[in-house]
């Protein structure tokens, strides 16, 4: 297949990295256009107001000085010169459930595919240390021997997370809900060079509700997460209180 790679780490992380090479040992026809530096957390923001330079590092792998879903935007206009059969994004480094799908550049890019077109997937490994990118690569290359791009339906983007564990160690595949986790100690107050007091955003790691069939629930049980998302944010199911309300505030 042709297979867009991007992610949200930089061109040239270990994650992308393996992941290419594995997909190029499976006979895949691979092109990466990912970000010139990293872009962890950055969301769907597209710079608007701010040139952009495309750079060519070797043959079909390009470094771009945007977000990744700038990459996407270029890369769909000006790299796929031959029809492209799908989009991953990753491997990132760290895993994307529950609520960090909304700030992941990972999964933004993945979106930003599916909004141009484009089958697309993002996949990320449930760890930040002593990671094992080979294991999320070679379970990717099977899935898509399998035919999962076939399932991917329209308007929406697999979301995949995958344990930090050796191949043989995977227990499975599991399809999965989002799950949701609680940050603590989110904003860390420290010194600069000039002893004034600045902060940052990052605590301590996540603590993820027991939520049956979430996607951190599978990871913590050793299997390989799949979930379905798509970015339609409609509460449909408040549409009746809303109009009711509308209705009442005719009548007084």
């Amino acid at each position: 297949m042709k297979i867009l790679l991007t992610n949200d780490d930089g061109y040239d992380a270990p994650g992308i990295t393996v992941l290419s090479e594995e997909l190029k040992k499976n006979g895949h026809d691979v092109i990466i256009a990912a970000p010139l530096r990293q872009q962890s957390a950055k969301s769907h923001s597209i710079s608007l107001f701010k040139p952009m330079r495309i750079i060519e590092k070797k043959e079909k792998h390009f470094a771009i000085s945007g977000t990744p879903a700038d990459c996407m935007i270029l890369a769909s206009q000006l790299l796929a010169d031959e029809p492209i059969d799908i989009v991953i994004s990753g491997i990132n480094a760290g895993q994307n459930m529950g609520e960090d799908v909304l700030y992941s550049g990972t999964v933004a890019a993945a979106i930003e595919a599916m909004f141009l077109g484009y089958k697309s997937i993002a996949i990320s490994l449930a760890s930040y240390k002593n990671q094992k990118f080979i294991t999320a690569a070679k379970y990717l290359c099977e899935m898509l021997k399998n035919g999962i791009h076939k399932e991917i339906a329209k308007n929406e983007v697999l979301n995949i997370n995958v344990p930090n564990l050796e191949f043989n160690e995977i227990k499975g595949i599991k399809v999965t809900c989002m799950g949701h986790r609680i940050y603590y100690n989110f904003v860390r107050k420290e010194k600069d060079e000039n002893e004034e007091t600045v902060y940052f955003i990052g605590g301590d790691k996540p603590h993820w509700t027991e939520i049956e069939n979430s996607d951190a629930n599978a990871v913590k049980n050793g299997y390989i997460s799949i979930t379905p998302i798509a970015p339609d944010f409609t509460k449909k199911d408040s549409f009746g209180q809303i109009s009711a309300w509308i209705e009442k505030s005719k009548q007084d």
